[in-house]
């Protein structure tokens, strides 16, 4: 497995000019200056973390495989695709992070804007921690970030104390940012603290989601009040990174022809579409050359197959060659700007809430947040600039069609199971990233709940112990077996046995 977390790059602020507040201003402005900003940090940090790890198509393509969204049609097969990685090793860049998360704090100290950069520097650590805890297990996150004070060999916190640190960050976090006045460098919200304390909030509700497994009474209590007190995202308020059209912010899948052409949309997400007679699936991909043959027109739902995940690579381009398969709609290669990272959105939340009611934690209706989330992201599809009618297959989302969405297959199960309604709750969360280039966090969905059912053919899986098994995780850097040795020693005897293995379920998925 490949970490797929930006690595942290020590950056030089004397090729940039005062504060930026959009994306391409960083990458355009030519003058040097003089002073460094609070702001210049702000734009500097929030570039790094939530912009795709590697601005290329080939990487960008292979950032999407995890997930099943998608399948490599090419006779080299990708470990990404068949469960393993190049580079199987987690990242503890983001704590690298916090010695300029710092400096932005220190810079803004005296300022109207300083409560609001405390919070965006706690919510920043939050945010690299939960990713780092998630993918190794124990991390360091109490002592990270204190080499200035002389602790160059942080211990590893238990990763429930982890989870509880993380959470008290977030609620510390919102608390500044009501606070908060408006603030500049922010290419995510527009230096909006009302929008950044939503999100801390929202944020709460994932992060307890994600210890489903072992929350307690005071936990689901907590998130009952976060839901309660309504201070929470709404449609307008999707955490997103818009790249641009300057030539240094670009969508990393534009002009990736050679790419696209041997990148499919996965059976499972053509098949869950199909069923709900979802059109997304014409913004998602192209009718297969196959069925076009056959006369079936490009605006027919059944004129779309997608690639098994699982299949031999060899088998899939020996399909692909046969015109079989549907490829990735060619409007990802198409526009410089393309489609927004989306981090966290409206819809996420809703599809959390909708799964806490079923499972008991806060009343309401689990039907009315399942279909808000859907709508949300139907209408967030239909005014989306990149699609531009001439890719979308005579098959655009109109308001008329999504008011008549939830029907047949698409109409929430009040007459199934729990479990019936928890999958359809999860499967539309895993349909958000398709295509975003981050899409870990619905395998690790896929890890906690089950939901897609994800599948594994031992003779193609290319985990290196055991091709039967899901990877749970990634290994730990292997500079810690030089710089922090005991602690690293520790935390693996301690989780693990002594064994850092990518198939070893940490404390949150056990």
């Amino acid at each position: 497995m490949k970490k797929f977390h930006h690595i942290f790059l020590l950056f030089f602020l004397s090729g940039i000019a005062g504060s930026c507040n959009k994306f391409d201003d960083l990458n355009t402005n030519p003058d040097v200056p003089t002073t460094v900003t609070p702001e210049m940090l702000a734009t500097q940090l929030l570039k790094d973390t939530y912009r795709f790890w590697n601005v290329n198509p080939t990487d960008f393509g292979s950032g999407n495989l995890w997930a099943k969204h998608t399948v490599l049609l090419e006779t080299n097969p990708n470990p990404y695709q068949y469960y393993y990685s190049y580079y199987p090793y987690g990242s503890f860049g983001g704590m690298q992070k916090l010695t300029n998360l710092k400096r932005m704090v220190e810079l803004a100290e005296g300022n109207p804007t300083s409560s609001s950069f405390q919070g965006l520097a706690l919510f920043m650590k939050a945010w690299s921690g939960l990713a780092m805890t998630l993918d190794m297990g124990d991390v360091p996150y109490s002592e990270a970030g204190m080499a200035e004070e002389g602790n160059l060999t942080p211990k590893y916190d238990k990763q429930a104390d982890v989870f509880v640190e993380i959470l008290d960050d977030l609620k510390s976090a919102e608390a500044l940012f009501a606070n908060g006045k408006s603030f500049g460098g922010d290419i995510m919200f527009d230096g909006n603290p009302a929008k950044w304390r939503r999100l801390c909030n929202a944020m709460q509700l994932k992060m307890l989601q994600t210890i489903s497994k072992h929350i307690s009474s005071e936990q689901k209590t907590r998130f009952a009040q976060i839901v309660a007190s309504g201070n929470l995202l709404t449609a307008s308020d999707n955490f997103q990174l818009a790249y641009t059209d300057n030539t240094n912010a670009s969508h990393p899948f534009f002009n990736g022809e050679n790419r696209r052409v041997v990148t499919a949309p996965s059976d499972m997400v053509v098949d869950f579409l199909k069923a709900n007679h979802d059109r997304r699936l014409f913004y998602f991909g192209e009718p297969a050359a196959e069925k076009i043959s056959e006369g079936l027109s490009e605006s027919d739902y059944e004129a779309y197959v997608g690639a098994p995940t699982d299949l031999a690579a060899d088998q899939l381009a020996l399909n692909r060659a046969g015109g079989q398969y549907s490829l990735i709609n060619k409007r990802y290669v198409a526009t410089r700007a393309g489609d927004p990272m989306l981090q966290f959105t409206y819809a996420e939340q809703c599809f959390i809430i909708a799964e806490a009611i079923e499972e008991g934690w806060v009343p309401g209706s689990a039907q009315e947040y399942y279909e808000n989330g859907v709508r949300s992201i139907l209408k967030y599809y239909m005014t989306l600039s990149s699609a531009l009618p001439g890719n979308l297959h005579g098959m655009a989302i109109t308001q008329d069609y999504i008011d008549n969405y939830f029907t047949g297959e698409a109409a929430y199960k009040t007459a199934g199971t729990k479990e019936d309604r928890l999958e359809q709750i999860i499967t539309q969360r895993w349909l958000l990233d398709f295509f975003q280039g981050n899409s870990l966090f619905s395998y690790k969905t896929f890890l906690r709940t089950g939901y897609p059912q994800f599948p594994l053919n031992p003779a193609t899986s290319l985990n290196p112990e055991s091709p039967s098994e899901f990877p749970k995780r990634w290994k730990y850097p292997t500079s810690e077996l030089t710089t922090n040795a005991g602690n690293y020693n520790k935390a693996i005897q301690e989780q693990f046995g002594g064994f850092d293995g990518i198939n070893k379920a940490a404390w949150w998925l056990q």
